[in-house]
């Protein structure tokens, strides 16, 4: 019940990445949204790649709020799950971007998706980009 009372309050930034991940849009990778993951419910997951990205708005930057998702991180990572965080303005501002290091990740982590389920078919790549953009995780900061 969580879950579905958090979709429903979906940020802008929630919304907007979840048009783009939805459906395989993403490489053929199937994503999740407010996945519950222990006692934590993930933005978005791709369970194949075990592979989880967090949004984070203002409240966040906090002292407070760092080391709460640091934490969460963690316990994240030790289920086996890598962690891609962003700032909820760059992915309203920098969409294609934050794709092109999610997909990096996804990569990171599972070179490519399996066959697809029958019925279900997959649009292609759905990133762009022209320059690199740096993969959040392995910085361990936030643009």
């Amino acid at each position: 019940m969580r879950a579905r009372q958090l979709r429903a309050k979906a940020t802008d930034a929630e919304t907007l990445l979840w048009q783009r991940l939805r459906s395989r849009q993403l490489a053929g990778y199937k994503f999740r949204r407010q996945h519950p993951i222990g006692p934590y419910f993930a933005d978005f997951a791709c369970i194949e790649a075990r592979l989880v990205v967090e949004l984070d708005g203002g409240q966040h930057a906090t002292p407070e709020g760092l080391l709460s998702d640091e934490r969460r991180s963690e316990a994240l990572a030790s289920q086996g799950y890598l962690v891609l965080r962003f700032w909820n303005h760059d992915v309203l501002q920098q969409t294609e971007a934050v794709l092109e290091s999610i997909l990096c990740g996804l990569r990171e982590r599972c070179p490519h998706p399996g066959p697809l389920p029958e019925g279900e078919g997959v649009s292609g790549l759905a990133v762009h980009q022209d320059g690199p953009h740096p993969n959040p995780l392995k910085s361990r900061s936030r643009r």
